[in-house]
């Protein structure tokens, strides 16, 4: 079904155009592939965007790409748009993972099979699969490195003063990334090794809507101005590179990092230039990279699996539940970078150039 269903969709686009894709055949075109993503603000969701077309048209798809520019009634309508224009599957996003339930019903309905990439998709049963990296490793790496940081920049500084900050609560990866680093945190804070000197914790009070930079950088401003008038702050925990630089400018803004007061440690998640940048300085202490070239070459296994009536590759049926089913899913490996191997991992890999680092 999935195959002549490509077939109808390839004749559709040939017929749609005298020009180009008029020289199409249908042994030319795999199949049509919508692609939903929430943002271009992000220079992560750009580089999937980039990663996914480039592979899946190397692979013989025709290609949708939109970004909702995190507007949720925007995403709704490009995917209706989408399915309206016969794609054989769906690869999403989530601007809010809790939103798409009946769209989604619709897209079924059409026999347009679902791809949950890197956010999970609630409340549906129109999910059939899920690529995204190990979520929990994520929210565990950022931790490990936040309390190797403490121990090698604050080495006499205990009880050290930690603030928390979570990712949006839209966002499902936020609290698998928020429980990850309390399972290291918890232990020390119970230990009384570290100290959250605000007691803001869990993500009703930490989480940042839309992972928006601006506003933890406000909410570290008020948190330094009534906790830390007359103490440090040693580490704060950041879920993303995004909020990472706006932590470290309402930091840098009360004289951390200069003269006698040493930069809090700070982490973040996707590896992304600015951040990188100030880890090589010193700023930020680390990052983690999520390579979004592997994550995309999952999709494409996964979406080819589907449209030749084959199982894609999973290595997880457990985690993921949604509220409606256990979504089948493949996780990926996240790596902790720092500046003892920002090089290896980044360059050397052929992510980035030198050039775009230095």
């Amino acid at each position: 079904m999935k195959i002549l269903k490509s077939m109808l969709t390839t004749t559709a686009l040939v017929a749609f155009s005298a020009g180009a894709l008029a020289t199409q055949t249908i042994a030319q075109d795999a199949g049509f592939v919508g692609i939903s993503m929430p943002t271009k603000s992000s220079a992560r969701w750009i580089a999937d965007g980039d990663n996914m077309v480039e592979q899946f048209e190397a692979a013989g798809y025709t290609v949708d790409l939109q970004y909702a520019d995190d507007d949720i009634p925007n995403q709704l309508a490009q995917i209706e748009n989408m399915v309206t224009k016969g794609v054989d599957v769906l690869v999403i996003a989530a601007i809010d993972g809790t939103t798409l339930s009946n769209v989604l019903a619709n897209a079924a309905a059409a026999d347009v099979d679902v791809v949950a990439y890197d956010r999970l998709i609630r409340e549906s049963g129109d999910v059939s699969y899920y690529a995204t990296f190990d979520n929990f490793k994520v929210g565990v790496q950022q931790a490990t490195t936040l309390v190797d940081g403490l121990n090698a920049r604050f080495p006499d500084g205990k009880p050290w003063n930690v603030e928390l900050f979570g990712g949006s609560p839209d966002d499902n990866n936020a609290y698998f990334f928020y429980d990850g680093a309390m399972s290291v945190l918890q232990p020390l804070i119970d230990a009384g090794d570290v100290v959250i000197k605000s007691g803001q914790m869990g993500m009703s009070e930490v989480g940042t809507l839309r992972w928006d930079g601006s506003v933890a950088q406000a909410r570290m401003d008020n948190l330094l101005s009534a906790n830390y008038t007359d103490a440090n702050v040693h580490g704060v925990l950041s879920p993303y590179d995004g909020l990472s630089i706006g932590i470290l400018s309402s930091l840098k803004g009360v004289g951390y990092g200069s003269g006698n007061l040493e930069m809090p440690i700070v982490s973040g998640q996707d590896a992304e230039v600015q951040s990188v940048k100030a880890i090589i300085s010193g700023e930020q202490y680390s990052t983690i990279f999520k390579d979004t070239r592997e994550l995309a070459r999952v999709t494409v296994g996964m979406v080819e699996a589907l449209l030749n009536d084959a199982e894609p590759e999973i290595n997880d049926t457990e985690t993921y539940d949604n509220g409606v089913k256990v979504v089948p899913s493949y996780l990926l490996e996240p790596v902790a970078v720092t500046q003892d191997n920002w090089e290896s991992v980044l360059v050397d890999s052929g992510y980035y150039t030198r050039d775009q680092i230095e």
